[in-house]
């Protein structure tokens, strides 16, 4: 992947940076944040340390898989940002379908296709100096799911050869596009302006799921969707309750 090419090829005007091995790409913007003056793109081919949400380790090679991060100011504090990861499903939902992909959408943040993995996202702030956030956006796709990479996983996940077979620097401008205008759009109207659009890719709507915490049962109920701040909407045998994002997992209920 060449970044002069990628930035030639996007139309969201923003640094992009390439580099062929790294721990973390979060890591490296969290740790750059307080020196940023604008928006920057960082992918690497290959990154050794990956994260997903609560700690997880994200698997990925650089044949297989794609991984970058994007660092975003917005103006106010974290508190702004609820629904962001959200937002960000939403733009990657449609950019791969652009791209003949079809994908549906996980709370808080996943990207199923065919029911497995296909994308996570990893959303990380730091205080900018001066004021404002900075969120860290990290995304890690798979494009092809070799058997001893789902091995190690210990569960299914998806693959998404059509994409493998694009040229790299024109999948990433692509998504660089979708996200760029997704994140203009979150800084004015927040997450009001997608909520709709997450709902119809919703994954399990109106099916039976309980919400874990550390492998411990807080909720059951039917997935009613999300409402305009990005919390899950649970329908139970008490009536209607509503999720926050944080350290849970959804599974459907067996």
């Amino acid at each position: 992947m060449k970044a002069e090419r990628i930035a030639s090829l996007s139309r969201a005007g923003i640094a992009v940076e390439v580099v062929p091995e790294t721990g973390s790409t979060n890591a490296d913007l969290l740790a750059r944040a307080p020196q940023l003056t604008e928006p920057v793109l960082l992918v690497a081919e290959h990154q050794t340390a990956g994260r997903g949400r609560a700690g997880r380790s994200w698997l990925s090679s650089s044949e297989n898989s794609l991984t970058f991060s994007l660092a975003w100011k917005f103006d106010g504090g974290p508190q702004m940002l609820a629904g962001l990861p959200l937002a960000v499903g939403v733009a990657l939902g449609d950019a791969l379908g652009t791209l003949g992909v079809q994908v549906q959408l996980k709370w808080p943040n996943d990207v199923l296709k065919d029911g497995a993995k296909l994308a996570g996202i990893l959303i990380e702030t730091q205080a900018a100096p001066g004021g404002g956030t900075w969120a860290v956006i990290g995304i890690g796709l798979n494009l092809i799911m070799p058997d001893e990479v789902e091995a190690q996983l210990g569960r299914s996940a998806a693959g998404a050869p059509w994409l493998a077979r694009m040229e790299r620097d024109v999948l990433v401008a692509a998504l660089l596009d979708a996200l760029a205008d997704a994140l203009r759009l979150f800084a004015r109207q927040g997450f009001g302006a997608f909520s709709a659009r997450w709902n119809l890719r919703h994954a399990w709507q109106g099916q039976p799921v309980v919400i874990l915490d550390n492998g411990q049962v807080l909720q059951e109920g039917l997935a009613a969707g999300v409402d305009d701040s990005g919390r899950l909407l649970l329908d139970t045998a008490e009536g209607r309750s509503t999720v926050l994002a944080g350290d849970v997992s959804l599974r459907l209920s067996e």
